[in-house]
């Protein structure tokens, strides 16, 4: 059994779907669920559902030493990236290399980058007149956006999309296939090893 921790900051739709999807799971389950943002609702989420949480600042996150004995403390094995708007620090890609996974909701390349996350990447998607969108999940680098993609799930677009429809769409892809993706790239890290 391989422990997961989830990376959040803000709402944590995407979070709690992890959490149920590996509630019953042989493969692994969430032990910790941590956010740079004392306010995001995710950690709300994560309490009500049993896991333990953790607010870890910016500034502390940068420092190593707040942060590895966290995980440690709760076997972390895996991380996954689920509306985490912080830049993952060298010492964490070094430790958990290839093994933490983030979603990002648009077909990397392209509308990916700096800057480059919620409504904002939406808006971008709308003003190219994109015909298709859809989520990436990928390994995390030391560049944004920039990791190995490990899966990508495609949605058509009509012209009179709106952003928020876009949204939605996006919504139901995450909702649909981030959990399936994560247990699929646990399995095959740890059974060949």
């Amino acid at each position: 059994m391989k422990n997961i921790a989830i990376f959040v900051s803000g709402n944590g739709t995407n979070c709690e779907n992890i959490i149920r999807h590996f509630h019953n799971s042989k493969v692994a389950r969430v032990k910790l669920v941590v956010s740079n943002r004392p306010d995001a609702y995710a950690l709300t989420r994560a309490k009500n559902l049993g896991v333990d949480t953790a607010i870890v600042g910016r500034a502390e996150f940068a420092g190593a030493q707040n942060v590895l004995p966290l995980l440690q403390k709760h076997s972390i094995d895996h991380i996954v990236l689920a509306g985490f708007l912080l830049m993952v620090p060298e010492y964490l890609i070094d430790k958990y290399d290839g093994r933490i996974l983030n979603i990002h909701p648009s077909l990397l390349p392209k509308h990916g980058g700096k800057g480059m996350y919620g409504h904002h990447v939406h808006e971008a998607v709308k003003a190219a007149g994109d015909t298709e969108t859809g989520i990436t999940v990928h390994r995390v680098s030391n560049v944004c956006d920039g990791g190995e993609i490990v899966a990508q799930f495609k949605v058509a677009l009509t012209p009179s999309d709106t952003v928020g429809d876009i949204e939605a769409k996006i919504h139901v892809l995450e909702m649909k296939h981030f959990p399936g993706v994560i247990e699929k790239e646990i399995k095959e890290l740890y059974t060949t090893e």
